[in-house]
This record gives structure tokens, sequence and C-alpha cells, in this order.
């Protein structure tokens, strides 16, 4: 695992054992809070490494003009949670005035069934805006909608979506994408590394 960070950038890291909540760690050097059970880190520290893992949750990366940066990992109960506003507000909190997010790969609702009881409570909590249907018409959660709307919700702006469906998207070989933990049962996950 080393090796394979170095070979990204050969800096120390700051991983999170994300716990799918609203905690956001603060770091102030390199390497600092590495394997914390956190859902989000933000830092204004030029030399520091953020990193998340995710299978079918959402990567956001945050950037702001006055460098400072933040990284989530945004599940449905994050969401619910407040995940996103949290890591915004602490970026806010150290000297942002804007701030963009870029939206990595996750679930789309396509293939994302999920139970009506748990669909009512998020919706309860976040909106309507977050309700869909599966391919074959089962109730759905509409992750990256859901995501994109706090984003918004939080004051910050969405720059960019990047990637497709971590569920079903193949790549050029036909090959499966990126790793899906729900359709597949993958336990690798994929990195959002950010650093400056």
């Amino acid at each position: 695992m080393q090796a394979r960070r170095h070979a990204i950038v050969a800096r120390p890291w700051t991983w999170l054992r994300q716990v799918h909540g609203a905690r956001v760690v603060e770091v102030d050097e390199p390497g600092a809070h590495a394997g914390a059970e956190a859902d989000a880190a933000v830092t204004e520290h030029p030399d520091v490494v953020l990193c998340i893992l995710t299978a079918d949750c959402a990567p956001i990366s945050f950037t702001s003009p006055e460098g400072v940066r933040g990284v989530a990992h945004a599940g449905w109960k994050g969401l619910a949670d407040g995940v996103v506003a949290a890591t915004v507000d602490a970026m806010r909190a150290r000297g942002a005035t804007s701030v963009e997010a870029v939206l990595g790969p996750c679930i789309h609702p396509s293939c994302y069934e999920f139970s009506p009881k748990d669909l009512d409570e998020v919706a309860r909590r976040l909106g309507d805006h977050v309700r869909s249907t599966t391919a074959d018409g089962r109730p759905a959660l509409d992750l990256p909608q859901a995501v994109r709307h706090e984003i918004e919700r939080s004051g910050a702006v969405v720059a960019d979506t990047v990637g497709g469906c971590t569920a079903c998207t193949r790549d050029e070989a036909g090959g499966w994408r990126w790793f899906s933990h729900r359709a597949r049962g993958d336990e690798a996950r994929q990195a959002l590394v950010q650093w400056t």
C-alpha cells in the first residue's frame, strides 16, 4: 500500500476510516489524522495529501481560491447527517470564501434499489429530489442528485461531475470501470487523492 501511495505522491497521506457520518478532521500537517474515523478532511496547508476511499458512495473534492481544500465521502447516511455542509463550513472557518466541488463516480439510481422506509427518511431530511426508480421501476435513491443538491445548499458550486455509475459502467475492454460493493461485493476501493 505504501509503495502505491508513493507512486502517486511521495508525501505522508491523510486517509480516513470512513464511518458513514458527518465528522470532519482538520489537517494541519502532512499525515495528521491518518486513519481517523471520519468522513471528511479539510486543510489549508499545501503539503497535505488528503484521501478518501469509495466503492459506491460519492467522493467529493472541494477547493477554494484561498487554497483551503477538502475531501468528503458521502453515502446516504452521511448525506442525511450533513457531511457536505460540515465540510464546507469547516473550509469557511479556515478562510475559504467561495468553494467549488467536483463529484466523482458513485452509484446511480438506475442501479440503487433502496428500501421505501429508508428512502422516506432520507427524503424527509434532504427533500423529495432524492427519490428515483431503478432501471426496472423499483424505489431508488438518486445519490448524485442528492450530493449536487447538498453542495448547492451549502453555498458551494458544483464545478464538475467526473465518472458514471460505479455499479454498471464498463471500461473500453469491457471490464468494470470502477469497484462496486453493492453490485458485485467488491472489497477493493477507488481512491480520491487531493494534493497541491
